[in-house]
């Protein structure tokens, strides 16, 4: 059974940071590669960004690239998703998601809330 645990959303003015935890098991974190996908109001889930579990390669939706930043610790079996400079756009429930062998991640969180106040 795959586990996702997310924690770090919130209420943040624009401008702000904020940090996303995903806590995995061992097995997950080196079998799989990890990273986040989002929700906003009355919009359809998208990609935010992914991390290669062999390399380290990252991978961002245009939409983030250059404020956000996919990282991880392999002495925690935790992937981080650091958000700065965020905007009301990014305000969406976020999801941990991990193996992306399938067209969509096989397996997701439980979803953490980010909200960004203009």
């Amino acid at each position: 059974q795959v586990q996702l645990v997310e924690s770090g959303g919130g209420l943040v003015q624009a401008g702000g940071s904020l940090r996303l935890s995903c806590a995995a098991s061992r097995r997950t974190f080196t079998s799989m590669s990890m990273g986040w996908f989002r929700q906003a109001p009355g919009k359809e889930r998208e990609f935010v960004a992914r991390i290669n579990r062999i390399s380290g390669s990252t991978f961002y939706a245009d939409s983030v690239k250059g404020r956000f930043t996919i990282s991880r610790d392999s002495s925690k079996n935790t992937v981080y998703l650091q958000m700065n400079s965020l905007k009301p756009e990014d305000t969406a429930v976020y999801y941990c998601v991990a193996d992306f062998s399938t067209t969509s991640p096989k397996y997701w969180g439980q979803g953490t809330q980010v909200s960004v106040s203009s």
